[in-house]
């Protein structure tokens, strides 16, 4: 959530920041809301100064046995005019709060500016493409083949967009999945959460998914939410508290099941396991003082940058532009894998900078050492990576001519030790 007082400070920066996102311009209006409710602020505290006084002249009438009826009125006069001035101040608030919470973080002054993905500016390449002197087949062809996948099951139990894997696929999901947990912990000090799956409005609210995104979550008969990414219920640990300095930064990861309703995305990635209502993700997040987020960001992208090279999965790094940045993001690097199945690179991470964006939403704060009051934390969250779609990168950079897939070196003590997982081996 923007500061209010920054915005009456910064009008014309706000609207040009929202511009630069594709958002019609707010700040006429917050900043006119702002000053009615601060005018009617001021008259309700003189008008309580009034009753005060007068209440106590009314004491003083009476004590003396003096007519104090007319002042009486006045009282009940003022009475009910603060209690006009106390309703509309509450509107007031309400309607700049939920104007404030609709509103997107404004974009950092180096992001690119553009209208959608193809603006995406790439910054680096790592990694040489898998060149085959064979027909490449596609994970679902790969998976399938083999026994390994099963959409048809999937579908007839949950409908479209969910996956069975089976056996050594499984295994692999799995395999991944620990080898991320054990290199982020081991080796760059993020520490291991297991966090509820199902939470309520506020932690949603607070990572910024509603109220604008409910579309695009699940949720129970019982009023919670399923969480679309473990980034919520991270980034939640936080919410409500005062940290000290010295506590910070925070770094947190963990491997959960993924829930979206993908409402948005009629059409797109149909095929295999792409863009499911389920996945598994491991997810990196930090908190941190104001003036190292920048450095943490390009930290927790290196970290993620980690995992593909260890696995030897060619990928990109690029800049979103101000037309694909997620709502949160004040700046995003997405790691976008080689698929040699579709021929193109795919988004298997996104690491953004928040900034203060959602500590403003939660209430995170921190106390500065030596220093008076508290100030908002830094939040940022990356994928470190999404599972599924390492499975998918794994199984076509590493397929083979008679449809057996080699097992990345890394992964193979998480493996059992296998190397091949064998064409036609339907994990029976």
């Amino acid at each position: 959530m923007l500061d209010i007082k920054w915005i009456r400070e910064n009008a014309d920066a706000l609207d040009y920041g929202l511009a630069r996102r594709g958002v019609a311009p707010h700040a006429a209006r917050i900043v006119g809301l702002d000053a009615e409710s601060r005018r009617m602020t001021t008259e309700l505290q003189e008008l309580q100064t009034r009753r005060n006084e007068n209440s106590k002249e009314i004491g003083a009438l009476k004590s003396r046995g003096e007519d104090a009826s007319s002042l009486i009125r006045d009282v009940a006069a003022l009475k009910d005019r603060a209690g006009n001035l106390e309703d509309g101040l509450k509107r007031i608030s309400e309607e700049i709060s939920e104007i404030l919470a609709g509103l997107p973080n404004l974009p950092e002054s180096e992001v690119p500016d553009g209208e959608d993905e193809s603006d995406n500016v790439t910054l680096r390449e790592w990694g040489e493409r898998s060149v085959f002197d064979f027909e490449v087949r596609d994970h679902v062809e790969l998976g399938e083949e083999a026994g390994l996948l099963d959409m048809e099951h999937a579908a007839r139990m949950s409908g479209a967009r969910f996956a069975v894997m089976r056996g050594p696929l499984a295994r692999l999901e799995r395999a991944l999945a620990s080898f991320m947990l054990d290199l982020h912990t081991e080796e760059f000090g993020y520490t291991e959460i297991s966090p509820p799956l199902l939470v309520r409005d506020g932690a949603v609210f607070g990572t910024g998914q509603l109220p604008k995104f409910a579309e695009d979550l699940f949720r129970t008969g019982t009023e919670h939410w399923l969480v679309p990414t473990a980034e919520v219920p991270l980034t939640n640990l936080v919410a409500g508290d005062i940290l000290s300095e010295e506590e910070l930064p925070l770094r947190f990861t963990a491997h959960t099941p993924c829930f979206r309703s993908e409402a948005g995305a009629a059409g797109r990635d149909t095929r295999g396991m792409m863009r499911q209502h389920q996945f598994y993700k491991v997810e990196l997040v930090s908190v941190c003082l104001p003036d190292s987020s920048a450095d943490e960001h390009e930290r927790m992208t290196n970290c993620a940058e980690e995992v593909l090279q260890r696995l030897r999965l060619p990928y990109r790094v690029v800049s979103l532009s101000t037309g694909d940045l997620g709502f949160s993001a004040r700046k995003t690097y997405d790691l976008e894998v080689w698929l040699p199945g579709q021929n193109r690179y795919r988004e298997i991470s996104s690491c953004s900078n928040c900034g203060d964006f959602q500590a403003r939403r939660m209430g995170a704060r921190f106390r500065p050492s030596g220093g008076r009051g508290t100030e908002f934390v830094h939040t940022l969250n990356g994928s470190g990576l999404a599972v599924g779609r390492a499975v998918i990168a794994v199984l076509e950079n590493y397929q083979r001519s008679d449809g057996a897939v080699a097992v990345p070196d890394v992964l193979r003590p998480y493996m059992g030790g296998l190397e091949v997982i064998p064409a036609g081996d339907r994990g029976t």
